[in-house]
Protein backbone atom coordinates (compact mmCIF):
# COMPACT_ATOMS: atom_id res chain seq x y z
CA UNK A 1 0.00 0.00 0.00
CA UNK A 2 2.82 2.42 0.83
CA UNK A 3 4.43 1.88 -2.56
CA UNK A 4 1.10 2.43 -4.34
CA UNK A 5 0.62 5.72 -2.56
CA UNK A 6 4.18 6.75 -3.43
CA UNK A 7 3.63 5.95 -7.10
CA UNK A 8 0.47 8.01 -7.14
CA UNK A 9 2.46 10.95 -5.87
CA UNK A 10 4.68 10.76 -8.93
CA UNK A 11 8.44 10.52 -9.67
CA UNK A 12 9.32 13.61 -7.69
CA UNK A 13 7.88 12.12 -4.50
CA UNK A 14 9.84 8.92 -5.09
CA UNK A 15 13.11 10.84 -5.50
CA UNK A 16 12.46 12.78 -2.31
CA UNK A 17 11.50 9.65 -0.38
CA UNK A 18 14.75 7.97 -1.43
CA UNK A 19 16.58 10.90 0.16
CA UNK A 20 14.37 10.78 3.24
CA UNK A 21 12.73 14.15 2.50
CA UNK A 22 9.05 14.90 2.62
CA UNK A 23 7.98 15.75 -0.90
CA UNK A 24 5.03 17.97 -0.16
CA UNK A 25 2.85 18.99 -3.08
CA UNK A 26 3.73 18.39 -6.70
CA UNK A 27 6.17 20.86 -8.21
CA UNK A 28 4.41 23.67 -10.08
CA UNK A 29 5.34 25.32 -13.35
CA UNK A 30 6.99 28.28 -11.61
CA UNK A 31 9.15 26.02 -9.46
CA UNK A 32 10.13 23.86 -12.42
CA UNK A 33 11.04 26.95 -14.45
CA UNK A 34 13.13 28.28 -11.54
CA UNK A 35 15.07 25.03 -11.32
CA UNK A 36 15.73 25.05 -15.06
CA UNK A 37 17.01 28.65 -14.92
CA UNK A 38 19.24 27.80 -11.95
CA UNK A 39 20.69 24.76 -13.73
CA UNK A 40 21.26 26.66 -16.97
CA UNK A 41 23.56 29.12 -15.22
CA UNK A 42 25.10 27.44 -12.15
CA UNK A 43 28.48 28.01 -10.60
CA UNK A 44 30.84 25.02 -10.88
CA UNK A 45 33.57 24.71 -8.27
CA UNK A 46 36.84 22.96 -9.14
CA UNK A 47 40.07 22.03 -7.36
CA UNK A 48 43.34 23.39 -8.82
CA UNK A 49 44.80 19.95 -9.52
CA UNK A 50 46.82 18.85 -12.59
CA UNK A 51 44.69 18.41 -15.70
CA UNK A 52 41.68 20.33 -14.45
CA UNK A 53 42.00 23.04 -17.12
CA UNK A 54 41.70 20.42 -19.86
CA UNK A 55 38.61 18.96 -18.19
CA UNK A 56 36.96 22.36 -17.97
CA UNK A 57 37.67 23.13 -21.63
CA UNK A 58 36.48 19.68 -22.73
CA UNK A 59 33.25 19.48 -20.77
CA UNK A 60 32.08 22.93 -19.59
CA UNK A 61 30.48 25.61 -21.74
CA UNK A 62 32.18 28.99 -21.59
CA UNK A 63 28.83 30.47 -20.58
CA UNK A 64 29.18 28.69 -17.20
CA UNK A 65 31.04 30.37 -14.36
CA UNK A 66 33.87 28.27 -12.88
CA UNK A 67 35.27 28.88 -9.40
CA UNK A 68 38.72 27.69 -8.30
CA UNK A 69 39.28 26.66 -4.69
CA UNK A 70 42.29 27.37 -2.48
CA UNK A 71 43.75 25.11 0.20
CA UNK A 72 46.64 25.16 2.67
CA UNK A 73 48.14 22.11 0.93
CA UNK A 74 48.20 23.57 -2.61
CA UNK A 75 48.55 27.25 -1.72
CA UNK A 76 47.19 30.31 -3.47
CA UNK A 77 49.70 30.14 -6.31
CA UNK A 78 48.05 26.95 -7.59
CA UNK A 79 44.68 28.70 -7.51
CA UNK A 80 45.98 31.70 -9.42
CA UNK A 81 47.82 29.62 -12.03
CA UNK A 82 44.65 27.71 -12.92
CA UNK A 83 42.67 30.95 -12.85
CA UNK A 84 45.07 32.71 -15.22
CA UNK A 85 45.15 29.80 -17.66
CA UNK A 86 41.39 29.44 -17.80
CA UNK A 87 40.85 33.18 -18.09
CA UNK A 88 43.32 33.20 -20.99
CA UNK A 89 41.13 30.61 -22.74
CA UNK A 90 37.98 32.69 -22.41
CA UNK A 91 36.47 30.98 -19.35
CA UNK A 92 34.66 33.16 -16.81
CA UNK A 93 36.63 32.14 -13.76
CA UNK A 94 36.41 33.10 -10.09
CA UNK A 95 39.39 32.41 -7.81
CA UNK A 96 39.06 31.75 -4.09
CA UNK A 97 41.17 34.33 -2.29
CA UNK A 98 41.48 32.48 1.00
CA UNK A 99 42.19 35.08 3.68
CA UNK A 100 44.29 32.84 5.96
CA UNK A 101 46.64 31.99 3.07
CA UNK A 102 47.52 35.63 2.32
CA UNK A 103 50.81 36.40 4.08
CA UNK A 104 50.57 40.18 4.40
CA UNK A 105 49.51 43.39 2.65
CA UNK A 106 52.26 43.13 0.04
CA UNK A 107 51.20 39.58 -0.84
CA UNK A 108 47.58 40.74 -1.13
CA UNK A 109 48.51 43.51 -3.55
CA UNK A 110 50.56 41.06 -5.62
CA UNK A 111 47.60 38.69 -5.87
CA UNK A 112 45.22 41.47 -6.86
CA UNK A 113 47.67 42.71 -9.50
CA UNK A 114 47.85 39.23 -11.04
CA UNK A 115 44.08 38.86 -11.14
CA UNK A 116 43.49 42.23 -12.71
CA UNK A 117 46.24 41.62 -15.27
CA UNK A 118 44.42 38.40 -16.22
CA UNK A 119 41.20 40.43 -16.57
CA UNK A 120 39.55 38.57 -13.72
CA UNK A 121 36.79 40.74 -12.29
CA UNK A 122 35.26 38.51 -9.66
CA UNK A 123 36.73 36.97 -6.50
CA UNK A 124 35.39 34.73 -3.77
CA UNK A 125 36.79 35.45 -0.31
CA UNK A 126 36.49 32.69 2.33
CA UNK A 127 38.39 32.70 5.60
CA UNK A 128 39.98 29.38 4.63
CA UNK A 129 41.22 26.42 6.60
CA UNK A 130 44.86 27.26 7.31
CA UNK A 131 45.61 26.45 10.94
CA UNK A 132 48.20 29.23 11.14
CA UNK A 133 46.88 32.29 9.32
CA UNK A 134 49.04 35.07 7.97
CA UNK A 135 48.12 38.71 8.36
CA UNK A 136 44.38 38.10 7.79
CA UNK A 137 42.68 35.56 10.10
CA UNK A 138 39.23 36.33 8.66
CA UNK A 139 37.60 37.17 5.35
CA UNK A 140 36.34 40.47 6.78
CA UNK A 141 39.89 41.58 7.58
CA UNK A 142 41.12 40.75 4.09
CA UNK A 143 38.15 42.51 2.45
CA UNK A 144 38.84 45.57 4.60
CA UNK A 145 42.51 45.52 3.59
CA UNK A 146 41.51 45.48 -0.09
CA UNK A 147 40.15 48.98 0.44
CA UNK A 148 39.45 50.91 -2.75
CA UNK A 149 40.65 47.97 -4.85
CA UNK A 150 37.39 46.18 -4.08
CA UNK A 151 35.85 48.49 -6.67
CA UNK A 152 38.05 46.87 -9.34
CA UNK A 153 35.91 43.71 -9.03
CA UNK A 154 32.35 43.63 -10.29
CA UNK A 155 31.44 40.78 -7.94
CA UNK A 156 32.82 39.69 -4.57
CA UNK A 157 31.53 36.54 -2.88
CA UNK A 158 31.61 35.46 0.75
CA UNK A 159 30.84 32.16 2.50
CA UNK A 160 27.75 31.21 4.48
CA UNK A 161 27.47 28.19 6.79
CA UNK A 162 24.11 26.40 7.10
CA UNK A 163 25.91 24.11 9.55
CA UNK A 164 28.71 24.63 12.04
CA UNK A 165 32.18 25.33 10.68
CA UNK A 166 34.76 22.86 11.97
CA UNK A 167 37.23 25.64 12.86
CA UNK A 168 34.96 28.61 13.65
CA UNK A 169 32.18 28.89 16.24
CA UNK A 170 28.59 29.54 15.19
CA UNK A 171 28.66 32.89 17.01
CA UNK A 172 31.73 33.93 15.04
CA UNK A 173 30.22 32.95 11.68
CA UNK A 174 27.04 34.91 12.44
CA UNK A 175 29.01 37.99 13.49
CA UNK A 176 31.28 37.62 10.45
CA UNK A 177 28.25 37.71 8.14
CA UNK A 178 27.42 41.22 9.37
CA UNK A 179 31.06 42.33 9.06
CA UNK A 180 31.53 40.97 5.53
CA UNK A 181 28.18 41.66 3.87
CA UNK A 182 28.70 45.41 3.23
CA UNK A 183 31.90 44.59 1.31
CA UNK A 184 30.43 41.76 -0.80
CA UNK A 185 27.82 41.23 -3.50
CA UNK A 186 26.69 37.63 -2.88
CA UNK A 187 26.90 34.64 -0.52
CA UNK A 188 27.71 31.00 -1.34
CA UNK A 189 26.61 28.41 1.20
CA UNK A 190 28.82 25.55 2.30
CA UNK A 191 27.78 22.10 1.08
CA UNK A 192 24.78 20.66 2.92
CA UNK A 193 22.69 17.52 2.34
CA UNK A 194 19.65 18.48 4.40
CA UNK A 195 17.14 20.72 2.56
CA UNK A 196 15.42 21.74 5.79
CA UNK A 197 18.71 22.90 7.26
CA UNK A 198 19.34 24.97 4.12
CA UNK A 199 15.81 26.37 4.16
CA UNK A 200 16.01 27.35 7.83
CA UNK A 201 19.45 28.92 7.46
CA UNK A 202 18.39 31.09 4.51
CA UNK A 203 15.34 32.31 6.44
CA UNK A 204 17.53 33.18 9.43
CA UNK A 205 20.02 35.06 7.26
CA UNK A 206 17.15 37.15 5.91
CA UNK A 207 15.68 37.64 9.39
CA UNK A 208 19.05 39.04 10.52
CA UNK A 209 18.83 41.65 7.79
CA UNK A 210 21.36 40.33 5.27
CA UNK A 211 19.85 40.67 1.79
CA UNK A 212 22.69 39.61 -0.54
CA UNK A 213 21.79 36.93 -3.13
CA UNK A 214 22.50 33.43 -1.83
CA UNK A 215 23.89 30.66 -4.04
CA UNK A 216 22.96 27.31 -2.55
CA UNK A 217 25.98 25.00 -2.32
CA UNK A 218 25.25 21.40 -3.35
CA UNK A 219 27.38 18.44 -4.45
CA UNK A 220 27.48 17.77 -8.16
CA UNK A 221 27.22 14.26 -9.56
CA UNK A 222 30.09 12.38 -7.94
CA UNK A 223 31.06 9.00 -6.54
CA UNK A 224 29.04 8.60 -3.35
CA UNK A 225 31.72 6.90 -1.27
CA UNK A 226 34.08 9.76 -2.08
CA UNK A 227 31.40 12.29 -1.21
CA UNK A 228 30.86 10.74 2.22
CA UNK A 229 34.60 10.77 2.94
CA UNK A 230 34.86 14.45 1.98
CA UNK A 231 31.77 15.38 3.99
CA UNK A 232 33.07 13.73 7.14
CA UNK A 233 36.49 15.28 6.65
CA UNK A 234 35.22 18.86 6.36
CA UNK A 235 33.01 18.49 9.41
CA UNK A 236 29.44 18.75 8.18
CA UNK A 237 27.69 18.22 11.49
CA UNK A 238 23.97 18.08 10.66
CA UNK A 239 24.68 16.58 7.27
CA UNK A 240 26.74 13.81 8.83
CA UNK A 241 23.87 13.11 11.22
CA UNK A 242 21.45 13.21 8.28
CA UNK A 243 23.48 10.56 6.45
CA UNK A 244 23.56 8.35 9.53
CA UNK A 245 19.83 8.79 10.23
CA UNK A 246 18.59 7.87 6.76
CA UNK A 247 19.92 4.34 6.77
CA UNK A 248 17.77 3.29 3.85
CA UNK A 249 19.85 5.65 1.74
CA UNK A 250 23.24 4.92 3.31
CA UNK A 251 23.91 1.47 1.76
CA UNK A 252 23.75 2.98 -1.73
CA UNK A 253 26.57 5.38 -0.86
CA UNK A 254 29.15 2.66 -1.29
CA UNK A 255 28.28 1.64 -4.83
CA UNK A 256 26.31 4.37 -6.57
CA UNK A 257 26.81 7.83 -7.99
CA UNK A 258 25.31 10.68 -6.01
CA UNK A 259 23.13 13.18 -7.86
CA UNK A 260 21.43 16.16 -6.18
CA UNK A 261 18.02 15.69 -7.89
CA UNK A 262 16.11 15.21 -4.66
CA UNK A 263 17.85 18.15 -3.00
CA UNK A 264 17.14 20.65 -5.77
CA UNK A 265 13.53 19.53 -6.03
CA UNK A 266 13.03 19.80 -2.27
CA UNK A 267 14.33 23.38 -2.56
CA UNK A 268 12.31 24.34 -5.64
CA UNK A 269 9.94 26.57 -3.66
CA UNK A 270 12.89 28.34 -2.02
CA UNK A 271 14.22 29.24 -5.48
CA UNK A 272 10.95 30.95 -6.42
CA UNK A 273 10.51 33.05 -3.27
CA UNK A 274 11.67 36.63 -4.04
CA UNK A 275 12.04 37.43 -0.36
CA UNK A 276 14.67 34.68 0.02
CA UNK A 277 16.59 36.01 -3.02
CA UNK A 278 18.31 32.78 -4.10
CA UNK A 279 20.80 33.40 -6.90
CA UNK A 280 20.98 29.76 -8.01
CA UNK A 281 23.05 26.64 -7.39
CA UNK A 282 26.76 26.43 -6.64
CA UNK A 283 27.83 22.89 -7.53
CA UNK A 284 30.85 21.40 -5.78
CA UNK A 285 32.19 19.11 -8.53
CA UNK A 286 35.41 17.83 -6.88
CA UNK A 287 36.67 17.88 -10.51
CA UNK A 288 34.13 15.29 -11.68
CA UNK A 289 33.16 17.72 -14.42
CA UNK A 290 32.07 15.34 -17.15
CA UNK A 291 29.73 13.48 -14.81
CA UNK A 292 28.32 16.66 -13.25
CA UNK A 293 27.78 18.34 -16.60
CA UNK A 294 26.06 15.29 -18.01
CA UNK A 295 23.73 15.22 -15.00
CA UNK A 296 23.04 18.97 -15.31
CA UNK A 297 22.07 18.80 -18.99
CA UNK A 298 19.98 15.66 -18.57
CA UNK A 299 18.16 17.19 -15.61
CA UNK A 300 17.31 20.32 -17.58
CA UNK A 301 15.91 18.12 -20.37
CA UNK A 302 13.92 16.04 -17.87
CA UNK A 303 12.43 19.06 -16.14
CA UNK A 304 11.53 20.68 -19.46
CA UNK A 305 9.78 17.50 -20.62
CA UNK A 306 7.64 17.46 -17.46
CA UNK A 307 5.93 20.74 -18.41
Amino acid sequence: MTRVRALRRGPRALRLRRLGVSGGSAMGDAERAALIRSLEQPRLEILPLPGVEERVLAHVSKTIKVTVTASPKLGLDATLRVTERLAGRGVTVVPHLSARLVRDEAHLQELLDRLLAAEVREVFVPAGDAQRPGRFPSAAELLTAMGDRRASFAQIGITGYPESHHLISDEATIEAMFDKAPMATYIVSQICFDPETIRTWIARVRARGTSLPIWIGLPGSIDQARLVRISMKIGLGASARFLRTHRGWLPRLLTRTFTPDALIEALADVCTDPVLNVGGFHLYTFNELERTERWRRETIERLASED
